[in-house]
């Protein structure tokens, strides 16, 4: 078209309702879109981790509140930062050199604490390893051991939480406080009623476990079955939680992978 738009038609390129469906941010942060963006998230993730051949994970639960020992800052749980870092290190390297595991990847929620220990470890034995960080109201950044293009940010807890098992092979959890905890009690859930397959389930810390776990105590008062323990293994350290997790998952000995 020629010469100057006519203000009736400049005022409907303008509209809200013209622009492409991707364009219209308005549209995308809308309650009626919350569907589109589940989708989004959802699909966008697992298209990266298709990309990067991601198969198998190995999943880190932890609090993000214990500091690495190198800042200084004293912690009462501040040990589990070397376990968890042992962790990753000691069950990528035996996953690395040993056929049977598939490449097992020690994935995290990706932020600072028990979750960059594991990712730390894990980076410092050469492996790849992912981090799947959250939106929260105050800005938490990725923890810098993530492998770039493995480093994810949700929005929805659900869909992060649905990352963290679709690929699990095993389960492991340090310390935390609730988000940790409602990790570890959803993956319960999801093993003993079915909806996913068994898988290891190890804690690490037989003193902190006892107390946010009581399976004897949910038997005795019948709240949950007597068998019900076959669903966790409780352990000391980090290298007992690898010994663990690649004995189960076929792999070698952290020792001798």
């Amino acid at each position: 078209m020629g010469g100057p738009i006519p203000p009736q038609l400049r005022a409907i390129l303008d509209s809200s309702s013209y622009r492409l469906a991707e364009d219209d941010g308005d549209f995308l942060e809308s309650d009626g879109a919350r569907a589109v963006r589940l989708a989004l998230e959802f699909h966008r993730t697992e298209t990266y981790l298709q990309a990067y051949g991601i198969e198998s994970t190995v999943v880190v639960f932890g609090s993000a509140r214990i500091p690495a020992p190198e800042s200084g800052r004293a912690h009462p749980q501040l040990h589990h930062y070397a376990e968890a870092r042992r962790f990753g290190y000691e069950l990528s390297r035996a996953a690395t050199h040993s056929p049977g595991c598939h490449r097992l990847v020690v994935a995290t929620g990706g932020g600072p604490g028990i979750m960059e220990a594991a990712n730390r470890g894990a980076s410092e034995a050469g492996a790849p390893t992912i981090g799947f960080n959250i939106r929260l109201p105050q800005e938490q950044f990725p923890n810098p051991w993530i492998t770039p293009g493995l480093a994810f940010r949700f929005h929805y807890f659900a869909l992060r939480k649905m990352h963290f098992l679709l690929r699990a092979r095993a389960l492991v959890a340090f310390p935390g406080g609730f988000g940790t905890l409602d990790e570890v009690y959803e993956a319960l859930n999801l093993v003993q009623t079915g909806t996913i397959a068994p898988m290891p389930i190890v804690l690490v810390d037989r003193e902190y476990w006892a107390r946010m776990l009581d399976l004897e105590f949910l038997a005795a008062n019948g709240l949950a079955a007597p068998d019900d323990a076959r669903y966790v293994t409780i352990v000391d350290d980090g290298l007992q939680a690898a010994e663990q997790i690649l004995a189960r998952c076929g792999c070698g000995n952290p020792a001798n992978p």
